[in-house]
């Protein structure tokens, strides 16, 4: 079983195969073909389901809470045991909302980001018609890919307030490194929600961003059934508070998350292109606190 298992992953990973394999395919029907599949509750289906998975990825269920699953969405969607993603208490740093490998990061210049080197896109192309993203020129990004394996919620990086949501439909492109070399805007054509915040008293984005296989994001945060899709674009005015390390919703199966902030953040030094991060683990550094910051922060104003 080793070594049918070694075959096929180093045969999913030749660029070109796995290109063809996941994007010059009827995109939008194998979505929606899989999402029903996926949810089938029949131990059979389940069982072989997961088994196929495990052949293509390196599988890890030792913190799942549940140790028995329905179906593969409910493998797919899984909550972790109680700490397993313990949220990194300094107030000066900004957590990964997820488990990922980090792609381009750094700073944005004026407001140009990386999708992998030598191909760029700007914050207007992804924010959506009417933002330009002024909030966020010369600030700071991280592109967080989550691969199919990995636990698919995220959660809040900081405390925050969640001020609104904006959907965006579009196209369901593979986020893999093999699509982010050949299709140029990839993140900006496909479906995506950007969530805007405060996280004490800084704007930042969070950008879910669907894919292949997944086009279904939700939101904890709202009622548990509803759709983002019912209804179209949009955007929606909230006033949600959320702790650090709270649940924000989570991925039908595994894509990409980017995050946003202001000039003044910084990437944290562990933090580079290729690495993997975990939920709650140190992504970005917020700015040097003033002393008048620390106050309006403080609900007692008495900080400092």
């Amino acid at each position: 079983m080793t070594g049918i298992r070694r075959a096929v992953r180093l045969f999913a990973r030749g660029e070109t195969v796995n290109f063809l394999l996941t994007n010059r395919i009827p995109r939008r029907f194998a979505t929606q073909f899989f999402g029903r599949f996926s949810r089938i509750e029949n131990p059979v289906v389940r069982t072989l389901s997961i088994g196929a998975w495990r052949l293509f990825a390196d599988l890890d269920l030792s913190d799942a809470r549940d140790k028995r699953f329905r179906s593969l969405h409910h493998c797919f969607v899984r909550k972790l045991r109680d700490e397993a993603r313990p949220a990194d208490a300094d107030p000066d740093l900004l957590v990964s909302p997820c488990d990922a490998i980090v792609g381009e990061c750094g700073s944005i210049e004026n407001t140009t980001l990386l999708q992998v080197k030598g191909s760029s896109y700007q914050l207007h192309e992804l924010l959506g018609e009417g933002d330009d993203g002024h909030e966020y020129r010369n600030g700071c990004y991280a592109t967080l890919r989550l691969t199919s394996s990995m636990y698919h919620r995220f959660h809040a990086p900081h405390d925050c307030r969640i001020e609104s949501v904006t959907y965006i439909p579009g196209d369901t492109w593979n986020v893999n490194p093999p699509a982010l070399k050949r299709v140029e805007h990839l993140f900006c054509k496909n479906e995506r929600a950007v969530i805007k915040t405060q996280m004490s008293g800084h704007p930042v984005a969070i950008v879910p961003v669907a894919a292949i296989l997944v086009a279904g994001i939700r939101f904890s945060f709202m009622e548990t059934d509803f759709d983002l899709r019912r209804g179209g674009a949009r955007t929606i005015r909230l006033d949600q508070p959320l702790r650090k390390g709270q649940e924000m919703g989570w991925f039908e199966h595994g894509s990409t998350i980017l995050v946003f902030a202001p000039s003044g953040f910084s990437l944290c030094e562990t933090v580079r292109d290729g690495t993997r991060i975990r939920a709650g683990q140190p992504l970005m550094r917020l700015p040097e606190r003033t002393e008048s910051s620390a106050i309006r922060d403080d609900p007692s104003g008495k900080a400092g």
